[in-house]
């Protein structure tokens, strides 16, 4: 899955979670969905269209937590979900500078997510 695909679904809905959540808050979540779901739970006695969907399910709750169990594909999915611009610059370490908008605005500071670099962003 790209970085571009993310903000087509509500990752934080599929596990009715919020943005402000915890990686622990959401890691809970994500555990008791993915035990509800687990095509091994299921019981033998479910017609099968349900089971294709319980399935579906399963699938969207562990995709869902592939991105927001991951604190750089969070990070990515939660800037690529607001409406404001976002502006980034590549490091020498190859990592990234990311800054919305509006965060620009309130810092003059930014890291680098994957080093210790910084960059200080001038007005």
């Amino acid at each position: 899955m790209t970085l571009e695909e993310l903000p087509n679904k509500d990752w934080y809905s599929i596990l009715g979670a919020e943005p402000s959540d915890s990686l622990i808050e959401l890691k809970r979540k994500y555990q008791k969905l993915i035990l509800l779901y687990h095509p091994d739970k299921q019981s033998a006695d479910v017609p099968a269209g349900e089971v294709e969907a319980r399935m579906q399910r399963f699938i969207e709750i562990d995709r869902a937590w592939k991105i927001l169990g991951n604190e750089e594909t969070k990070k990515e999915y939660d800037l690529q979900r607001r409406d404001d611009h976002c502006y980034s610059l590549i490091c020498r370490c190859g990592g990234k500078y990311t800054v919305s908008q509006k965060e620009a605005e309130e810092v003059s500071l930014v890291c680098c997510d994957t080093c210790s670099l910084l960059i200080e962003i001038l007005r």
